[in-house]
């Protein structure tokens, strides 16, 4: 399976997915997917405030003195948990497999000049979530401008 995001057009709206393969099942990825803690860890600007319910808000703070509520729009134990950020739609599935389970994390958004920056972030906070999940403590690499790199090839962007 193919660890990089692809870049999708739909509804005039701009589509970044990102499927992962793991060895646990659905119910152990759904939890650390879902618990506050482990959330803040790989997820950016999270505060680690979440109410895990449908309405139920996610708090944000960036770091520089803005702090904002994500809203959850959809959550079932154990395949799916989605919310809107900033007008920006998070989704992420879960399937179970023969081996284990597969992510399927998408984000739709806006402006299509952020596309390459959201994919090298994402790419690595998804890295950041597999340490998370298969227990090894928190590693982020300096990756990013060769992620950007890859992204500015693969998604056809001249900017």
């Amino acid at each position: 399976m193919n660890e990089y995001g692809t870049l999708h057009e739909s509804d005039g709206r701009y589509v970044i997915k990102f499927e992962r393969a793991f060895s646990q099942n659905i119910s152990e990825v759904f939890r650390i997917l879902t618990t506050p803690d482990d959330f803040a860890q790989w997820y950016p600007f999270a505060t680690g405030e979440m109410d895990l319910k449908p309405g139920g808000e996610i708090g944000f703070d960036d770091g520089e003195g803005t702090t904002y509520k994500g809203v959850i729009t959809e959550i079932e134990e154990p395949v799916l948990f989605g919310f809107n950020e900033e007008g920006d739609l998070i989704r992420i599935s879960l399937e179970q497999k023969e081996n284990g389970s597969q992510m399927t994390f998408i984000h739709t958004f806006d402006d299509s000049a952020w596309a390459v920056n959201t994919a090298a972030g994402w790419h690595r906070c998804l890295d950041v979530f597999d340490q998370i999940i298969n227990g090894h403590p928190v590693e982020w690499k300096e990756n990013a401008t060769e992620l950007r790199a890859y992204y500015q090839k693969a998604f056809n962007k001249n900017e």
